[in-house]
This record gives structure tokens, C-alpha cells and sequence, in this order.
């Protein structure tokens, strides 16, 4: 039996596949001691034909087929199918050190009350080109996230609220509960907040570095971070109080941006100060634009911070009118 059992929802991964399968193959920990769950969405490009000489030549490495599409739906699946002690979530998007599961499987197992360990994650663009480099500058910079410990870092083991992807026991889940597979993003984030409700911990390892590919256009990242912002409120309703306060900033930007714009049109006073603040605005994201030397990045920095305020106005609608968020909302 494993001792380890790692679960990684894909869904049309064909660009990403085998890099990510190539990078559990080289953990330091013995095939015996760990599988592989491919849990995928019915993929319909070269995904699964990718994954099928894998499959004949590693007896630890299982597809399993998620009908339902989404992450939280393949994660239950492949918690529900894990024959493992422990679980470790991956993404197909992100390289692994080769002492990535080991690195977690101690720190769970020897840090007080820890449920959950992650690793820093060093975000990387996709490509070479100035769009993907400027989202990627964006995703990991503080101005862009706040104090999302595990995308700028942090310099010893430190507990937080989230990390990224995860390595729980599997009783973990018999305790208090699944993934919940109505949040179709933000479920790690529920899930996390629900994880600590419970009193356990999530620790942060700055030693262990994953890398992640950000997305390489922008509109992709518009409609990301609008389905991250969208799904919030509903994360808020279930765990009845907020997950992070810093999901607000981006939604008293979007506020601040239409009232501001509204009310200058009423005091000359308040149009100075709206023009003042968007100038501030433009001046810290020019700065960073001449600093790494890629115009694309002042309208990231917009298109990731206007998107997910407007996705969390949108979802808080949805709420308000009793319907439920899906990730076409913004079509």
C-alpha cells in the first residue's frame, strides 16, 4: 500500500502534462510509496493519449474520469479513491522540487497541530512574451495580492491562512468533511478557512519552492481573477464570516472607481481627490512598469484588481437575488 497518495485535477493539459508527470517521477521517495491520481475533467485534446504510456509503464499512476469537470468534484474523487495515509494535492501548472512530498510529509508530521503544509510558489510567466511576464510580475507581487504569504514568501516557517495545492492526512477529510463542490473556484480557500474553524493549523515552508506558469494573456487572467472575486461571497456565507480581508481591497478599488467617478461630478473637492488617488494608482504601476522594463504591466495590475472586485459584486448579487455563481457569469 502507499504511504502516499497525489492528486492532480487536469483538464486539457496537454501542454503541461508530462512535465508535471516527469517531476513526480523524480521525488526521492521509493514507487512503492506513493501513486499518482490523474483525475481528469474528460478531456477532449491530447491529454489522455499523453498520459497512456505512463499508465502501461508505471502501476502506481491511475486515471480516473471526473464527469463533473471541476477541481472540487476531482478532488473528492481522487480523496475517495486514495489508498494512501496521506494526501498531496499538485497542480498540472507547476514543477516540484524532487523533496517536495518527502519535505511536506515530515513538516505534517512533526509540526504542532499542523493539518495542511504548502510551499512557497514562485510564479513564472508562460511564456516569454510581455503579457505573460507582466501577469506573472502581478501574481507575485504585493501591490498585486497583499500579504498572500505564499506568493511573495516569507523567510521561516510560518503559519497562515492558505498555501497552495496542500498536503493533508486523509482522516483530515473524515473529520470535517470534503471539498465543497459547489464553490467551482475558491474551494481550497473554504476549505482552508473550514480546516482551521476546526482548530488545526496551515503551516508555509519557505525552504520548499514550487513553480507555477501564470496565465499568458489578458484576458485569461481578467476571467480568472473575475471567477475568483465572483465565488467569494458564497466562500463568505458558508464559513459565515470573511476568509482574508484582503479579497476587500479589490472591491473598494471597483467601488471607489464608480461612487468617486459618480460623486466628482457634485463637489470639485472630491474630483481632486478621485484624480489624485487614480493618479497614485497609475504612478505605483508606471513605477514598477520602468523598474522591469514592460509596459503590459500597469494594465495587469488593473485588469487583476478591476476583475475580482467585479467578480465579488457580481457574486454578491447572485447572493442577494438567491442564485447560484457559475464560472460563465461574466459571458
Amino acid at each position: 500500500m502507499p504511504e502516499v497518495s497525489i492528486i492532480c485535477p487536469i483538464y486539457n493539459e496537454e501542454l503541461f502534462i508530462e512535465q508535471c508527470i516527469n517531476s513526480v517521477l523524480q521525488q526521492d521517495l521509493p514507487p512503492d510509496k506513493w501513486e499518482l491520481l490523474l483525475v481528469d475533467g474528460m478531456s477532449t485534446d491530447l491529454t489522455r493519449r499523453l498520459i497512456e504510456p505512463y499508465l502501461n509503464k508505471h502501476t502506481n499512476i491511475r486515471l480516473l474520469d471526473n464527469p463533473h469537470k471541476t477541481a472540487p468534484y476531482a478532488m473528492n474523487l481522487g480523496i475517495n479513491a486514495a489508498r494512501g495515509e496521506y494526501i498531496v494535492r499538485i497542480d498540472a501548472h507547476a514543477d516540484y522540487p524532487c523533496n517536495y512530498v518527502s519535505t511536506l510529509l515530515h513538516y505534517l508530521q512533526t509540526l504542532p497541530d499542523a493539518a495542511n503544509v504548502g510551499a512557497v510558489c514562485r510564479t513564472l510567466p508562460r511564456n516569454n512574451t510581455k503579457k505573460a511576464q507582466a501577469i506573472a510580475h502581478v501574481m507575485s507581487s504585493r501591490f498585486g495580492v497583499g500579504n498572500a504569504a505564499f506568493r511573495t514568501g516569507v523567510s521561516e516557517i510560518t503559519e497562515v491562512d492558505t498555501v497552495p495545492f496542500g498536503c493533508w492526512r486523509k482522516s483530515l477529510f473524515e473529520d470535517i468533511g470534503l471539498f465543497d463542490v459547489e464553490l467551482t473556484r475558491n474551494q481550497d480557500d473554504e476549505f482552508n478557512a473550514r480546516t482551521i474553524q476546526h482548530g488545526y493549523k496551515i503551516y508555509l515552508i519557505p525552504e520548499l519552492i514550487v513553480t507555477y506558469y501564470s496565465r499568458d494573456s489578458l484576458d485569461k487572467a481578467f476571467q480568472m481573477y473575475y471567477q475568483y472575486g465572483l465565488f467569494k461571497p458564497l466562500v463568505n456565507t458558508k464559513l459565515k464570516h470573511p476568509a482574508t480581508l484582503r479579497q476587500f481591497v479589490p472591491v473598494l478599488f471597483v467601488l471607489g472607481l464608480i461612487i468617486g467617478f459618480i460623486l466628482s461630478f457634485l463637489n470639485p473637492v472630491i474630483l481632486y481627490v478621485y484624480i489624485a488617488i487614480f493618479a497614485l494608482y497609475f504612478a505605483i504601476t508606471s513605477y514598477y512598469a520602468i523598474i522591469h522594463k514592460n509596459l503590459y504591466i500597469p494594465i495587469s495590475y488593473f485588469i487583476v484588481h478591476f476583475s475580482y472586485g467585479c467578480g465579488y459584486l457580481h457574486g454578491l448579487l447572485k447572493l442577494i437575488l438567491k442564485k447560484k455563481p457559475d464560472v460563465n457569469s461574466n459571458h
